[in-house]
């Protein structure tokens, strides 16, 4: 049989010169309208609909989906990895088999072998009108359980401190997507003309182990990031030198604005231009506007006795809750998204909260840290009346397993099964929504990944997550992927 024989017959047909040309030209053209579709960004087109952005003004504010519960939020990020199981999911039965082997578990965790099933190294007592128990750990902020909406099933996609920070803020293991406050910065641009939509305060202790990630672009673009600083470490660069009057830096400032609006006239197709205008202006303005904010001589020494920003004897706890104390002031000055970190990078459990090896020495030191001033804030904010408007969301990463690590006094990583929660503006108060295993070692009721908490926050402030989205790389990428629910049993 020669070759042509053990070809198939509709092989055969294929090769025909006719056929060949019939289907080159059906080809062509389904490739021709593919372009056309994909430049129009009509194909696969769903629920998006990215924002109308003015470039010469692209900070000014916007209106939302739908009508918000909150007008802006806090984030209130944990580096480290926070143990639920030391906080706030209460496992009886992880105390009844204190020092027993977990059965049928892994023999090997994140770091390394696994050892027995360890207690909460705190004790938990019922609190409030709900009588959810929560941990000594965290007094101050226990006593704010009644306000609070926790969701106990969350889960993430990697157990490894800087992809899960990317997860967490920007919906992605990856790096290069935009973080959450960037995303609504895009979305509703800025309620003051004289400060950043998004603002990111690092901890005295350092940049978290993602750094820029969280508070960065991404592909949106550059003017929607994060300003990033802290009460310790103003914004660089923003004063002038000394040697330059306030009058001659004001006369310099004019001249450029003229110059700048002339060049713009001159390109007006230019959007680059435009937003890299903006930008400058907004810089300009913040020289006035960011010092007055971040001067912090000028609150009552009560406010800084409530915050613990006069402790002395802890430098550490003093600047976290300077910071909450200039977030504070932030949002009411009209700063749509701040982003509050408490903890740092990778350090063995020194800087942040990965406890491994020492969790109840660290936790100690990291908890008196953060709870008198973060329950500080919220009652500020509370008596204040800001608090109404504002949405307020303590997060970490993953959590904890319910064994210490063979040979320490600590837990690995664990991303299936920890707590976030939520208070403030549209929050139902007092609710506790998911469940995990006995143990706490799994979400086994109501899982959602934490593309259904950012799903969540985007709808408090008036967002449809599958309708915000940029056109990047041929695809409508948004905050949550293809994915995300609202947990509406958060929701009042």
């Amino acid at each position: 049989m020669n070759e042509a024989e053990q070809i198939s017959k509709e092989g055969r047909r294929l090769l025909e010169r006719r056929q060949f040309l019939s289907n080159n030209a059906t080809a062509l053209g389904s490739i021709a309208l593919t372009s056309l579709l994909g430049s129009d960004r009509l194909l696969g087109a769903g629920k998006g609909i990215p924002p109308e952005i003015d470039p010469r003004n692209p900070f000014a504010a916007r209106k939302p989906h739908f009508p918000p519960r909150a007008k802006n939020v806090v984030v209130i990020f944990c580096a480290g990895a926070v143990s639920q199981l030391e906080t706030w999911d209460y496992k009886p039965e992880l105390i009844r088999q204190d020092g027993k082997p977990l059965q049928g578990g892994p023999a090997v965790t994140f770091q390394g072998p696994a050892g027995n099933l360890a207690r909460p190294q705190y004790k938990f007592r019922p609190r409030g009108e709900t009588g959810k128990w929560v941990s000594d750990m965290i007094p101050h902020l226990a006593e704010l359980t009644d306000e609070i909406a926790f969701v106990h099933s969350l889960t993430s996609e990697t157990n490894t401190h800087g992809p899960a920070e990317n997860f967490l803020s920007t919906g992605f293991v990856q790096d290069g997507f935009p973080s959450m406050g960037a995303w609504l910065s895009y979305a509703l641009g800025s309620e003051n003309e004289d400060l950043p939509a998004f603002v990111s305060l690092l901890d005295p202790r350092g940049i978290p182990q993602a750094s820029i990630n969280n508070w960065g672009p991404g592909f949106l673009p550059a003017e929607f990031q994060g300003t990033v600083f802290n009460a310790q470490s103003p914004i660089r660069h923003l004063s002038a030198p000394p040697s330059v009057t306030p009058s001659s830096d004001q006369a310099a400032r004019s001249f450029l604005q003229r110059m700048n609006a002339r060049h713009l006239e001159s390109n007006p197709e230019d959007g680059s231009l435009a937003a890299r205008i903006a930008s400058y202006e907004l810089a300009a303005r913040m020289q006035l506007s960011v010092p007055e904010i971040s001067d912090l001589s000028t609150e009552p020494d009560h406010v800084l006795q409530m915050y613990g920003a006069d402790d002395e004897s802890n430098p550490v706890k003093a600047g976290f809750a300077q910071n909450c104390i200039l977030a504070r002031r932030l949002l009411e000055k009209g700063t749509r998204f701040v982003q509050l970190f408490n903890g740092a990078y990778a350090s063995g459990g020194r800087l942040n909260w990965d406890g491994h090896s020492k969790l109840k020495e660290q936790y100690d030191g990291h908890a008196e840290i953060l709870d008198q001033p973060a329950a500080a804030l919220i009652r500020d904010l509370k008596q204040r009346g800001l608090l109404e408007e504002t949405l307020v969301v303590w997060c970490t990463e993953f959590g904890r397993m319910p064994m210490f690590q063979k040979g320490a006094q600590g837990r690995d990583h664990n991303p299936d099964g920890f707590t976030c929660w939520m208070t403030g503006a549209g929050v139902k108060p007092g609710v506790s929504h998911g469940v995990t295993d006995e143990l706490g070692r799994k979400a086994i009721e109501d899982k959602h990944p934490l593309y259904d908490f950012n799903a969540t926050i985007l709808h408090l402030l008036g967002i449809d997550h599958e309708r915000l989205t940029y056109f990047h790389n041929g695809i409508e990428r948004r905050l949550t992927n293809v994915e995300g629910h609202v947990i509406r049993e958060m929701l009042a």
